[in-house]
């Protein structure tokens, strides 16, 4: 699969009051990051359970309820988008998004809202992202199903559910600790088994569970942290919004080629909130 590409062309503007992600072609105001909000100080919340024996060795929970609903999801906003936007083609992406019950990662007053084209508050100042940036972003990292995959900024953990889709090694971070203690618990209730999640700031990636075929990273930052770019192998690539806070960003794939160098492909323009924690201080 080649880098994708931002169409040309100019569409006319969707307008999602009182939430933050909008929609104009190929221009996103994507609310898929952090709040302002302090590193957690006590230790880290993990989730790291193994399936039950009786499981396959990847479990992905399947559920009929609403289905109908993502397919049109799917069809309408993702696969055959008609308002400028780059059409998602990677079936495995595609089928993902047909299968992660989207409805159960929203607040239950929300959920009636949980398949249309846009983000949905999840509390602490956060929001899910809208599904057509969750699977643009998917089929940027152009997973295998053996791959390691890191994510920082967990939330409401949709995100990494269509990741647990494509396969099972799935690492994520969230920085909002009250946010990554219920999403953990909603992996373990969903039966996701081979997500392992924990609070913590993405800044400094996942050490331990180095190196990854790929990361993605839902929240601007002007450049990739030093320490995610250590624990990327040779090969892989880190999909992020790169540029400054409050200015039009780029969503980038940068990839680490089989000597170590860097190369930048644009996906699209974009403005995502702000990396906070460690990074902060590089700012300063």
């Amino acid at each position: 699969m080649t880098p994708l590409r931002p169409r040309e062309g100019t569409v006319s503007l969707l307008v999602l009051p009182l939430l933050s992600t909008i929609v104009c072609g190929s221009w996103f105001v994507a609310a898929c990051g952090r709040a302002e909000a302090p590193a957690p100080t006590s230790a880290p919340t993990t989730s790291t359970a193994p399936a039950p024996a009786s499981a396959p060795a990847w479990h992905r929970p399947r559920s009929d309820e609403r289905r109908d609903e993502r397919r049109a999801m799917v069809r309408r906003q993702i696969a055959s988008p008609r308002d400028g936007r780059i059409a998602v083609r990677d079936e495995r992406v595609l089928e993902a998004m047909r299968e992660v019950p989207r409805h159960l990662f929203v607040p239950s007053a929300l959920a009636d809202d949980a398949y249309t084209d846009r983000p949905l508050p999840i509390g602490h100042g956060q929001t899910i992202s809208q599904p057509y940036i969750v699977a643009l972003m998917t089929e940027a990292l152009q997973l295998k199903s053996g791959d390691k995959v890191f994510e920082v900024g967990t939330g409401s953990g949709y995100q990494a559910a269509v990741l647990a889709e494509l396969t099972p090694h799935v690492y994520t971070v969230e920085i909002v600790e009250p946010l990554a203690e219920r999403t953990i618990k909603l992996f373990k209730r969903l039966g996701y088994s081979t997500i392992h999640a924990r609070a913590g700031d993405g800044y400094e990636g996942w050490p331990e569970a180095a190196p990854f075929d790929a990361m993605i990273v839902t929240c601007a930052a002007s450049k990739v942290p030093e320490p995610l770019w250590q624990q990327l192998k040779p090969g892989g690539r880190i999909v992020i919004p790169v540029g400054e806070a409050g200015w039009t960003q780029q969503l980038t794939i940068v990839s680490k080629t089989a000597d170590g160098q860097r190369r930048d492909d644009s996906i699209i323009p974009c403005v995502f909130v702000p990396m906070t924690g460690k990074i902060q201080k590089e700012r300063d």
